[in-house]
């Protein structure tokens, strides 16, 4: 009797389509590469399932891409790499990476190692279990308070406004089936944030917690103002309470305004003119003044939404795919 040889970890890969699919965005993380794919395709080749990585490089300015095209030299059998054109994002670099990925599982990881590895395996074992959305919250955030507690501030707002509840609104390593992101592809958002959809649609979901560390190299790339336009997108993406909590604002100032329109004419006509209370007016008019121009924000986040959306300008150009036939 012949005994069949066992397969390499090479050979498994290249054999089978793939079961999960790792899709990482990367922009400017020449320093964190290395490492990432020496650790990553360690926990691929341990998990023994037949795997993809889709790595989309979103207009790097350093030497992330060649980095990746490397990665595609040295495992075929596993790397795949988007080229953008330009920088569009990290949302619509995962969505490149959903649109490419061949997996039933889809993993979503981030670059700069916060989120290690081998926490994967952790999101495949509830995916067996039949959960169509695992989300994951992290342990011991080792982020600063001026980033801890803002995240903390708007999970809380976030929830009260969309119904949507998620731990961690901010980690990346989550896990999909391919179902929920064929529902997400065929959305066709201009302006979105997959966890917040992705758990909208889940039927399953569940949430596990994993380890986080510093940031290995570099610095992040989401300053103060991204990480608030990532906010209006989502407050005002799921949900029209700002509009609506604008609307009684202004019903309720409106009726202030009134009354004390009928407080300044009873004491012009019981007391006469008066020039005292004028700074007063002045502080009162510059108050209302701010929540006129609060409230035409809001309709303005609205309206910018409509205009992305109507336009149907594509989301993303991909220059061409690096991988091995």
């Amino acid at each position: 009797m012949t005994e069949t040889p066992s397969m390499t970890p090479t050979a498994m890969h290249l054999a089978a389509a793939p079961e999960i699919s790792i899709v990482i965005p990367v922009y400017n993380e020449e320093q964190n590469l290395p490492l990432l794919f020496e650790r990553l395709t360690k926990v691929i080749d341990q998990m023994g399932r037949a795997c993809e990585i889709v790595m989309t490089d979103d207009g790097s300015k350093d030497n992330s891409l060649m980095l990746l095209k490397g990665f595609v030299e040295q495992r075929p059998d596993l790397y795949r790499i988007i080229e953008f054109d330009r920088n569009y994002g990290q949302h619509m670099a995962v969505m490149a990476g959903f649109e490419t990925a061949r997996g039933t599982f889809i993993i979503t990881l981030d670059a700069d190692l916060q989120n290690p590895p081998e926490e994967i395996p952790k999101l495949i074992a509830e995916m067996d279990k039949g959960h169509d959305v695992v989300g994951s919250y992290r342990r011991n955030r080792q982020d600063s308070l001026l980033r801890t507690l803002p995240s903390r501030l708007v999970n809380y707002v976030r929830e009260r406004i969309t119904g949507i509840t998620m731990r961690d609104q901010g980690c990346m390593l989550r896990g999909y089936h391919r179902d929920i992101v064929k529902i997400i592809v065929d959305s066709g958002e201009t302006s979105t944030f997959i966890p917040a959809l992705a758990q909208f649609y889940a039927e399953r979901p569940v949430e596990v917690e994993v380890e986080h560390a510093a940031r290995h190299a570099g610095a992040s790339n989401y300053n103060l103002y991204m990480l608030i336009r990532l906010n209006f997108d989502l407050m005002t993406g799921f949900s029209l309470v700002p509009l609506q909590v604008f609307t009684m604002v202004g019903m309720a100032v409106s009726g202030g305004s009134l009354l004390l329109v009928f407080y300044m004419l009873l004491r012009r006509i019981f007391i006469g003119p008066e020039v005292e209370g004028i700074f007063t007016l002045f502080a009162i008019m510059f108050f209302l003044f701010g929540v006129i121009i609060t409230g035409l924000g809001i309709v303005g986040e609205y309206v910018g939404r409509i205009y992305q959306q109507v336009r149907s300008r594509a989301r993303f150009h991909i220059r061409t795919i690096h991988e091995k036939s």
